[in-house]
């Protein structure tokens, strides 16, 4: 099992920040493209700038949609599908499905019975924090696409919740 940690800085007017491993040592670099005429884009470098994969929003689609490029080639496509009390995803391409409380922070991504993912937010800190279990043989770069189209998803709900609060 392979652990990261990821914290985005809440005043950041981009998406940009890293990611560790368990040894605190910076191992991702991710930032945001917000002004994409396509919808959001996150790239996801090594730590020399070289990237490794690229989650892109669908921006027409009645429910969320990201895909996740890797070599130019769509290696996964994240949904969120209709529930009435809870959030439900699927991963197309990998087969994965997203299975918790994505409300709560703490969810699993699921192939079959099979724990791929496991991720908790934690719930009292400056900025969001995740701390990302990834099982072996898992791709961990794709793990990690799966984890940010879904903050995107929640993100982007929270803006729209305070958006029509504030009316």
């Amino acid at each position: 099992m392979k652990k990261l940690f990821m914290k985005q800085n809440i005043l950041s007017n981009l998406d940009k920040f890293t990611v560790k491993n368990e040894e605190e040592a910076d191992c991702y670099q991710v930032h945001g493209d917000y002004l994409q005429i396509g919808g959001k884009k996150l790239h996801i470098e090594d730590m020399s700038g070289r990237e490794l994969a690229m989650v892109q929003q669908k921006l027409l689609a009645l429910m969320p949609k990201f895909f996740v490029l890797k070599n130019g080639e769509q290696v996964a496509e994240i949904k969120k599908k209709m529930a009435l009390f809870k959030a439900k995803y699927l991963v197309e391409g990998p087969g994965w499905e997203v299975k918790g409380s994505i409300l709560d922070h703490d969810y699993t991504i699921m192939d079959g019975d099979r724990e791929v993912v496991r991720l908790h937010k934690a719930w009292l800190s400056w900025g969001d924090s995740y701390e990302i279990d990834i099982s072996d043989g898992t791709d961990e770069t794709l793990a990690l696409a799966v984890v940010l189209a879904i903050d995107c998803v929640q993100a982007a709900q929270a803006e729209n919740r305070a958006a029509s609060e504030d009316r």
